[in-house]
């Protein structure tokens, strides 16, 4: 009971997974979370398990405040403390589309998951956070949230993603601003282009624009590289640092010319 807990969700594969992973070799136990099954959810388990660490998988849809409730809930009768959410979940557009043939339906899919259900799962945690800090059961508490270069890069064939991970910047800055004074510290990490099942349709064009330096270290990132990022935040070498934003993105946010 006395070792940190981190909720992770959208872990059941890609970064979510390695995030979890990651954080269960810096000694935390770990709530992995993901619309999918528990069954599909037991690689990522495994993985925890295998870094010596405990876990538990929660099957639920951060959009239904009864599943957001049942989270948390879940997460405190097994454990009884939440010190990190890591809100990982997000989606893209089903189809990439020009944004002058983008329909209505395919906005309000993708905002649902990336902005009402980040907000108002971090809104649910934070005031649970903030009872336990209030009781004594844990000093601080920490949000991340896993946005993406696509809050700052113009893509037009999904502008559904990148208005949502726009609102995910404005969204760690409004939770830095309120949550510091309870002692809640909410860090913001912009991913590059990343390995995972999600960008294996694009795995060409984004290996030839590897290949031509769209970024100064020319590899694709992985899902270990956005874990390290956040067992650094979990280890608490970032103190001093609230609102922060962490490009983990092989330096493509670079200008040059």
């Amino acid at each position: 009971m006395d070792k940190k807990v981190a909720i992770v969700t959208g872990a059941s594969r890609g970064i979510g997974q390695g995030i979890a992973y990651q954080l269960a070799k810096v000694g935390w136990q770990v709530a992995i979370n993901d619309i999918s099954s528990v069954e599909k959810q037991a690689g990522t388990l495994e993985m925890v398990r295998d870094a010596g660490s405990d876990g538990i998988t929660i099957q639920g849809d951060i959009t239904k405040a009864a599943d957001r409730e049942f989270l948390n809930q879940t997460v405190l009768d097994t454990y009884g403390r939440i010190d990190m959410l890591v809100n990982n979940a997000g989606i893209g557009p089903r189809v990439r589309m020009d944004m002058m043939e983008m329909s209505e339906e395919s906005m309000r899919e993708v905002l649902e998951v990336n902005i009402y259900g980040t907000f108002f799962l971090s809104q649910l945690t934070a005031k649970n956070m903030m009872k336990l800090i209030e009781a004594g059961t844990m000093q601080s508490g920490k949000i991340v949230n896993i946005s993406s270069i696509s809050a700052y890069t113009s893509s037009t064939s999904r502008a559904e993603y990148c208005i949502s991970k726009a609102a995910v910047s404005m969204m760690t800055k409004l939770y830095a601003d309120r949550l510091a004074e309870e002692g809640i510290n909410v860090y913001e990490i912009r991913p590059g282009i990343i390995k995972t099942p999600l960008t294996e349709i694009v795995s060409d064009k984004y290996d030839k624009l590897i290949a031509e330096g769209v970024t100064p270290i020319k590899r694709w990132g992985y899902p270990e590289d956005i874990g390290l990022a956040i067992a650094a935040i979990a280890s608490g070498y970032f103190p001093f640092s609230t609102g922060q934003v962490f490009n983990i993105d092989g330096g493509f946010h670079i200008q040059r010319l």
